[in-house]
């Protein structure tokens, strides 16, 4: 009688916690793969390569885009769903480099951070197997237009290789866009800060140990070059096998640098290594020296502009008209938000503030966060631009999303399934309106 009156009761009890199951709402599911043609009429479509179509047509199916041009009969026949859009806007999904976003969750929880290894050579260690498409960070993101996150390593002198991901899927397998685009290196700047915690004030001195890390990240190179350079090693080396794709000229090496001295530096060594792809990261002083980084083809993905400049004799605006005096001056540039992984979300209006403070054109912005974005990870087959045979991964929105006025995300199709666009923050608006909402 008694084990049957505690069986009731924690039946009871467990009943009861799966009808209240529904209070703590769960990441909508992922998209269905597509299931036939959708064609969507009307829209002003930014190609984000510069042309604009007015009252334009796009039609996908199976995933990819198969028509992009002028209004006209349906490309794809009688069976396809076909979306009005007229008076709206479809942009190629924005891409986010240089961020945590699935690595970390909740800054103050360590169970919930995976970007940061111990040690100072890690160039084996993948953000790949990392990913958590269970975050709640990456459907608030998909809601303001970022479709493509980066998620990058951190920590060390060379923190391991990033991969490339939609912000949508079931698992990291689903979601992966490029696997192991490239390796960060951490560039020991030449003046190195310190913060006090006592006063808040922040002391800047010569980095004494800036030849010794220099040093080490030389000898790394020419080991990894002559591991490579066995076809059979008699002992497997992890790091040194991890580097291999830098010198056959598959991968970038992604090195972060601010200051024009540590930048050439660090192209130069990487050169002299033998690794063909390189790419700056943060780069504040780039516009110092552009014309090397153009001879060299290094692209640069800045660090973000919505912020103070970082010298007190510098132009108050230079931040945000950084992006532009690289463009002009011919080398390829990318905005990022950084390891800010939660206000990624808002990197959109980072390539709209460019356009703002400079006399590039919006379109030219666009590709700040899309075209150029694509080129630098080796993904402009897939992403980047609205082309033909290209991924139908791409945003509705009724106005401009580099316009804070303009971005509001109607419909977002990733690989041509339509993403559910519910997430955490719209859950709790909606909650607590209810609640404040009353006079």
């Amino acid at each position: 009688m008694t084990i049957h009156h505690s069986f009731s009761k924690t039946f009871l009890f467990l009943i009861s916690l799966f009808a209240t199951a529904e209070t703590f709402a769960q990441n909508p599911a992922p998209a269905l793969p597509q299931s036939r043609p959708v064609v969507i009429t009307g829209a002003t479509i930014h190609v984000g390569n510069g042309q604009v179509i007015q009252n334009g047509v796009i039609a996908f199916d199976k995933g990819l885009i198969t028509y992009l041009g002028a209004a006209g009969s349906n490309p794809t026949g009688a069976n396809a769903e076909t979306i009005d859009a007229k008076g709206k806007h479809i942009f190629p999904g924005i891409i986010s480099l240089n961020t945590t976003v699935g690595l970390q969750e909740v800054a103050s929880v360590r169970a919930t951070l995976d970007f940061n290894e111990v040690g100072e050579i890690n160039p084996h260690v993948r953000a790949l197997v990392a990913y958590n498409t269970d975050s709640e960070v990456i459907p608030t993101l998909r809601g303001n237009g970022i479709l493509v996150s980066q998620a990058v390593p951190q920590g060390g002198v060379i923190s391991g290789s990033s991969s490339v991901f939609y912000s949508d899927g079931w698992n990291w397998e689903d979601a992966v866009l490029k696997k192991d685009d490239g390796i960060w290196l951490s560039w020991p700047p030449f003046l190195a800060s310190t913060f006090n915690y006592e006063d808040f004030s922040v002391s800047v001195k010569r980095n004494e140990k800036r030849q010794e890390t220099i040093d080490l990240i030389k000898s790394t190179f020419s080991e990894a070059k002559g591991y490579m350079e066995v076809a059979e090693p008699a002992a497997v080396n992890l790091r040194l096998a991890a580097m291999k794709p830098l010198f056959a000229g598959t991968a970038n090496l992604y090195i972060r640098a601010d200051y024009a001295k540590d930048i050439v530096e660090a192209v130069k060594t990487a050169r002299e290594a033998g690794i063909k792809r390189v790419v700056i990261v943060g780069g504040d002083e780039s516009y110092k020296v552009a014309a090397f980084l153009k001879e060299n083809q290094v692209p640069v993905v800045l660090n973000p502009t919505h912020r103070l400049p970082g010298r007190v004799d510098e132009n108050v605006y230079l931040p945000y008209e950084l992006p532009s005096m690289l463009h002009k001056a011919g080398v390829k540039v990318a905005i990022t938000y950084a390891d800010e992984w939660w206000r990624t979300r808002n990197l959109a209006f980072m390539a709209g503030t460019s356009s703002g403070f400079s006399d590039v054109s919006p379109e030219d912005a666009l590709q700040f966060v899309t075209k150029n974005a694509a080129e630098i990870i080796g993904a402009e087959r897939e992403v980047g631009t609205l082309e033909k045979g290209k991924h139908a991964s791409l945003i509705v929105s009724q106005g401009d999303i580099l316009d804070m006025r303009g971005n509001s995300v109607e419909m977002v199709f990733v690989k041509g399934g339509k993403v559910n666009l519910d997430d955490k923050q719209k859950r709790l608006y909606e909650k607590y309106k209810t609640k404040y909402g009353k006079n």
